[in-house]
């Protein structure tokens, strides 16, 4: 054999593995960052309103509303009346601002589906502290493969240039350093029964946001999670706890199940294994929309495009929770519809993964970057399930967020799952000072998690 061809192998061998190598993605200029601070606003969005006025332009003002003890926030438009609905009778005349999986719910529930549509306000702010690293990520963030670098507190893309960063965007949205939240999930059978799956105290964090940390300290774990349930009386007592990382490789989940009396780390929560609180009605990426490893798609940056979507809807937790939910899904006359700019990303699944929805699309709020709509196709190709969640206003933090208000219809089966329905909590997402590290560790689950 020639001795030459062993090294030509060799070297061949060499050139694909860095070609196949996780590209780092430059951020963007100083100048491009610039716009920042002239015709976009401080989070990326178009400072402008569209052509006819229908969206107008963001003005970055609080809207008025003060929020009351207990956690419980008011409709800050609650004088607002609709400017029109949406029907199964006239969905023809609105059809492209619906998404796929809007309209084939209007399909579905030609009786009791609608949308009410309100005046847009774009009630998106945040801190100036935010703003601040928000303009700094923009010159400094960066993408290795699905893996980002250099941000901190802030939106990292908010002149986004790829899928991937979108998605980090929405990831790594704002709405609080830590907040308490009861989490209340409901199962909606096939044959419209309502099933209480889980009644939680949980506690979260953003260490990503800890206002007085900084880049140089910040350790790369951007999300924490202690979850226990108190009931229903079978899942009394269980527990979790989520380390989110930057890098998915890093992060780390634990449960504790009373029956065995020990903390076990959980080997796989992610993607599509089922959420054992939906009675398996939600995959685990499905959690607020997208809550999934990003290395399980291909992602695409379709574009911009202007669709009713759920938006400032508090009085979506103003109505007591038995009538909050019709037999099939929300009461409709208690979600608030606007017409808003998204970002629309395509997900199709990556070579050599696999997952029971291998085509996927989002849309991702420009004010916000919260993913507010999402459908998902199942390996034939039909339209399967589609997702939401319901942002509110919250003054006091401030931020314009889902409180855990998101769910999943199965077009197919007709089932779904509602998390987290707070019409009857005495709190609604209650923001609270940072908790120290060690609350949200295997220890401090199995301390808590004694029936």
């Amino acid at each position: 054999m020639n001795d030459h061809f062993p090294r030509r192998i060799a070297f061949t061998a060499t050139l694909l593995a860095v070609a196949l190598q996780p590209l780092a993605v430059a951020a963007v200029s100083s100048e491009e960052a610039a716009r920042l601070k002239s015709e976009l606003t401080p989070m990326g969005a178009e400072r402008g309103g569209n052509k006819d006025g229908s969206i107008p332009a963001w003005s970055g003002a609080l809207p008025a509303g003060n929020v009351p003890a207990g956690g419980r926030r008011p409709d800050p438009f609650a004088g607002d009346k609709p400017l029109y609905s949406v029907t199964a009778d006239n969905v023809g005349s609105h059809a492209h601002k619906l998404t796929e999986g809007v309209r084939a719910m209007l399909e579905r529930y030609p009786k009791t589906f609608r949308l009410d549509v309100y005046k847009t306000q774009r009630s998106a702010v945040a801190p100036q502290w935010v703003y601040d690293n928000t303009f700094k990520n923009a010159t400094q963030a960066r993408v290795e493969g699905t893996r980002i670098e250099g941000a901190y507190g802030g939106i990292p893309f908010p002149i986004p240039k790829s899928g991937v960063e979108a998605m980090w965007n929405h990831a790594l949205n704002w709405h609080g350093e830590a907040w308490r939240l009861d989490v209340r999930g409901v199962q909606i059978t096939a044959d419209g029964k309502h099933v209480p799956t889980i009644q939680a105290a949980g506690n979260f964090q953003k260490p990503y946001y800890a206002r007085n940390g900084s880049l140089a300290a910040f350790n790369g774990t951007h999300f924490l999670a202690r979850v226990v349930n108190l009931g229903p009386p079978i899942r009394a007592g269980e527990g979790i706890v989520t380390r989110a990382t930057l890098d998915p490789d890093k992060g780390q989940t634990w449960t504790y199940l009373p029956g065995q009396r020990r903390v076990r780390k959980v080997p796989n929560a992610c993607c599509d294994t089922p959420m054992p609180t939906s009675a398996g009605v939600v995959m685990s990426d499905q959690v607020d929309v997208f809550a999934g490893r990003l290395d399980r798609f291909d992602w695409k940056l379709v574009g911009k495009k202007e669709l009713l979507v759920p938006y400032n809807s508090n009085r979506s937790l103003v109505r007591p929770q038995a009538q909050a939910l019709l037999a099939h899904h929300l009461n409709p006359d208690d979600v608030r519809w606007e017409l808003h700019r998204v970002w629309v990303i395509d997900a199709t699944v990556a070579a050599g993964q696999r997952h029971l929805a291998p085509k996927r699309r989002y849309y991702l709020d420009e004010d916000t970057w919260i993913a507010l709509l999402a459908d998902h196709w199942d390996a034939k190709g039909q339209l399967w399930q589609t997702g939401f969640a319901i942002p509110v206003v919250m003054p006091d933090i401030p931020a314009t967020a889902p409180p855990g208000l998101w769910g999943v219809y199965d077009l197919i089966s007709g089932e779904g799952y509602v998390e987290s329905v707070l019409n009857d909590a005495k709190e609604q997402f209650q923001p609270v000072a940072p908790w120290p590290d060690t609350n949200f560790t295997p220890d401090a689950l199995a301390g808590e998690g004694v029936r």
